[in-house]
């Protein structure tokens, strides 16, 4: 029996999409797949229906590495209401509480002092972290309430960009697992007055630059440009696409001769001189990516994620 041959086309890259408002990351995903007629691509990390930004999508063989975008720090413009609460935090939520906004700068920067450097932070509810197998948001959107551990996270950055009435505009850089949401909720009770974020955007994922965000429309626009000149899609989109290694650039790379390199795509761990004694590793043979190890208890590099040829 013959094997069923996958649709879209091979392909392996990585494209910062600048997510619009109002779809999902897994929505966004699809539509981008679809512009690409690519065979397999996922995103690496959800932004809510309501922020914007930086969305990395990895295609083909990137999509090995998209975990080590989503362990990778954060960036992001936030603007709070202040005097508002809501179920889910931010401008799509139930409104919960009203009060009155009494708040002076000092009350802020003092305040925001609490919100930097390493915290605990409890999730919110309205999370796609799980519980018993299942994302929060599910069980809050029942009406039920599971316990959720403080989890420790780190704000590198939290600067206050705008302060006028009810509104307080920051720049945040954080580590992964870091909820902006839950953040500005818990802002608006230090200040007594309760908050929700009306406004999100993602500035930055890991080292990727923001003047490199594409966004749908331009794709799309790009698309039909091709389908009209009648060449293929990818002679205008592909020069988009970020090579795959670009996800771990921030692991020393290790250089490895072609027989190494055999026995790593063979599953087998080697002595490579040179290598660094811990640690992940970025393997490049003959100026080419061929995936990322990592030095086993033997101070040998050990495969960990390796990228099959088409």
């Amino acid at each position: 029996m013959s094997k069923r041959r996958s649709k879209g086309r091979p392909l392996d890259g990585i494209l910062l999409l600048d997510k619009p408002q109002g779809l999902s990351s897994n929505d966004a995903l699809q539509k981008v797949k679809r512009i690409f007629f690519a065979q397999k691509a996922g995103h690496t990390g959800a932004l809510d229906p309501l922020a914007t930004g930086m969305l990395p999508i990895c295609f083909g063989e990137a999509t090995k590495f998209s975990q080590f975008l989503l362990d990778s720090d954060k960036g992001y413009r936030v603007i709070a209401k202040l005097g508002v609460r809501t179920d889910t935090s931010d401008a799509d939520g139930e409104v919960v509480s009203e009060r009155p906004v009494d708040v002076v700068m000092g009350d802020l920067l003092e305040a925001l002092d609490k919100f930097r450097g390493p915290i605990m932070q409890v999730p919110s509810m309205y999370s796609a972290l799980k519980y018993q197998g299942k994302p929060l948001y599910k069980y809050a959107r029942e009406g039920i309430e599971v316990p959720r551990e403080a989890r420790p996270i780190n704000v590198y950055k939290l600067t206050l960009v705008r302060f006028e009435g009810d509104e307080v505009e920051l720049d945040v850089e954080c580590s992964k697992g870091t909820y902006i949401r839950t953040i500005v909720d818990d802002l608006g009770e230090v200040l007594g007055c309760g908050a929700h974020v009306v406004m999100l955007r993602r500035t930055k994922v890991s080292g990727y630059p923001m003047e490199r965000v594409v966004t749908l429309e331009r794709l799309e626009a790009l698309l039909e440009k091709a389908r009209a000149d009648e060449v293929s899609p990818g002679d205008y989109l592909d020069s988009f696409l970020l090579p795959m290694d670009s996800a771990v650039q921030d692991m020393p790379a290790v250089e490895v001769k072609e027989a190494s390199a055999y026995y790593l795509k063979q599953g087998q761990a080697v002595q490579v001189p040179g290598a660094p004694n811990e640690g992940l590793v970025r393997l490049v043979e003959e100026g080419t990516f061929i995936g990322v190890g990592i030095i086993d208890d033997d101070g040998k590099v050990a495969p960990k994620r390796m990228v099959v040829a088409h």
